[in-house]
């Protein structure tokens, strides 16, 4: 997921460059999993990713170092996220095309597959179950979770419970 500003036609100043280049080599992917988990594969991923970058780009001047830089790469990519899926409306369950990591074929194959379904299981959950799940997926928080979403840690864990039950429902062959 590479991607530049220069590309996106945006005016382009060489440290907000750089600082956009580390952040975006830093967390490329952690959004890349955002991006599947709230779009579809291909060109929909492609603009869903495109619209994180400009977004991220936008921001970069308002970050203040409040949070992490992890924290703050993943809000702005949520927000983005959240109004994409609200766009296309793409809750129903997808195909994913996650890159292959250094393993033996058939693990790889294995590892790919798993990744798939769970991904897809992960657009078939409510948009609340979704948020959380795939922000604790990112190993933040509940006091980050909920600082991004507006709720309390102890609603983020309400949540969270909540998804993991019905995921692992979907993912053993339920509907629920």
């Amino acid at each position: 997921m590479r991607t530049t500003v220069a590309a996106l036609g945006a005016n382009v100043d060489e440290g907000r460059q750089a600082a956009f280049d580390r952040l975006w080599s830093a967390q490329g992917a952690a959004l890349a999993r955002v991006v599947a988990s709230f779009a579809r594969p291909g060109a929909d991923q492609d603009d869903l990713t495109q619209e994180i970058a400009l977004a991220l780009w936008q921001a970069l001047p308002r970050f203040r170092g409040e949070s992490s830089e992890k924290t703050f790469a993943l809000r702005v990519a949520h927000n983005r996220a959240l109004s994409h899926a609200w766009k296309r409306r793409t809750d129903e369950p997808l195909d994913d095309d996650l890159p292959a990591t250094a393993q033996a074929p058939d693990e790889a194959a294995e590892a790919q597959q798993d990744a798939d379904r769970l991904f897809a299981q992960i657009r078939r959950l409510p948009m609340l179950q979704r948020e959380v799940i795939t922000l604790a997926l990112e190993d933040l928080s509940h006091d980050e979770i909920g600082t991004m979403l507006g709720i309390t840690p102890g609603n983020v864990a309400v949540r969270l419970t909540r998804a993991r039950a019905q995921l692992r429902g979907l993912m053993n062959g339920g509907g629920s």
